[in-house]
C-alpha cells in the first residue's frame, strides 16, 4: 500500500445538488471522488464518517435507498459524490446485475472525476457482482481504488481472509492491483488514509490520474459468466448474510 504524504483537511461539507442524470450534474469546475458499491454496503454511513459530518448522506435501512447522483462540495475546494448503488435484478431466473445508467454515464464520461472509490463489505466471501463490478471498471480504464467496509464487524482473520480471496480473484486482470483500503465507519479506521488519497490527487493535479489506479489487462471472463446491464430500473441486492427478506424495496 502507498504511504500517501498529505491529508486533505475537511474544513467544511456543503450539499450541492442532486442529478438524474450526466446533463444535470453541476459544473466541471472542483475535481470530483466518486463512492459507490454493492446495496447494504455501509457507504451513507462511511461519507459520514469521511466528511465529519453526521448527516452528509442518509443513513437508510432499505438497501439501494439511493436514486440520485448527489453532490457534496468539500472545503469549497473539491466535490464528494454519492452515486447509485448496484444490485441484482429481484425476482429474476437469470443471475443479471443491474446497474443504475445515470451513474454509468458519470462514471463513463465526467471529464473531472479523479478516483472512483469502490467499496466492498469485508466480512462477505467476494460476491460474483462486486467482481463484475471491478471488471466493468477495468474493462473501461477508469481511476479507482478498492476499499473494504465495515471492518469491525469481524475479527482481524476473518477480514484478511475475505480481503486476499477478493484481491486473488481481481489479480489476473492487471499489471498490478488497484491501491487496497479497510475502513469502519463505526471506529473511524481508514478516514486518513482515504483522506489522502484525495489530497495526493488533489496535490498532483492533472496529472493524478495515475496514482488511483493501475493500467488494467483486458478482464477475463468471471465465472460463473455474468452480464452487467446498465439499467435505470428496480435492482436491489439481498445481503446474503441477512435471514428475512426485507419488504419495500426501493427503486434507485
Amino acid at each position: 500500500m502507498a504511504h500517501w504524504f498529505f491529508i486533505v483537511n475537511v474544513s467544511s461539507a456543503i450539499f450541492d445538488c442532486s442529478a438524474p442524470d450526466l446533463d444535470s450534474c453541476p459544473d466541471e469546475s472542483l475535481p470530483e471522488f466518486a463512492f459507490i458499491g454493492r446495496s447494504n454496503v455501509g457507504k451513507s454511513s462511511l461519507l459520514n464518517m469521511l466528511a465529519g459530518k453526521g448527516i452528509l448522506a442518509r443513513v437508510s435501512t432499505t438497501p439501494g435507498f439511493t436514486k440520485l447522483i448527489n453532490f457534496f462540495t468539500m472545503s469549497k475546494t473539491w466535490r464528494l459524490v454519492d452515486l447509485p448503488g448496484y444490485g441484482y435484478a429481484e425476482g429474476s431466473r437469470k443471475h443479471v446485475s443491474q446497474f443504475n445508467r445515470a451513474a454509468a454515464n458519470y462514471i463513463k464520461h465526467r471529464p473531472n472525476l479523479c478516483c472512483v472509490f469502490l467499496l466492498v463489505d469485508s466480512g462477505l466471501e467476494p460476491q460474483p457482482i462486486d467482481l463484475e463490478f471491478v471488471q466493468w471498471l477495468a474493462s473501461h480504464a477508469l481511476p479507482f481504488v478498492i476499499v473494504f467496509t465495515k471492518t469491525d464487524r469481524g475479527t482481524q482473520e476473518e477480514v484478511e481472509a475475505n480481503i486476499a480471496a477478493f484481491t486473488a480473484r481481481i489479480a489476473g486482470w492487471f499489471e498490478k492491483l488497484p491501491e487496497i483500503f479497510q475502513c469502519s465507519a463505526t471506529t473511524g479506521h481508514g478516514r486518513s488514509e482515504l483522506l489522502a488519497v484525495i489530497g495526493a490527487t488533489l496535490d498532483a493535479g492533472p496529472a493524478a490520474e495515475e496514482t488511483a489506479s493501475k493500467k488494467p489487462l483486458p478482464p477475463r471472463e468471471i465465472e460463473p459468466p455474468f452480464s452487467m446491464k446498465v439499467l435505470a430500473g428496480n435492482a436491489r441486492e439481498k445481503d446474503p448474510r441477512e435471514k428475512k427478506k426485507l419488504k419495500g424495496a426501493r427503486p434507485w
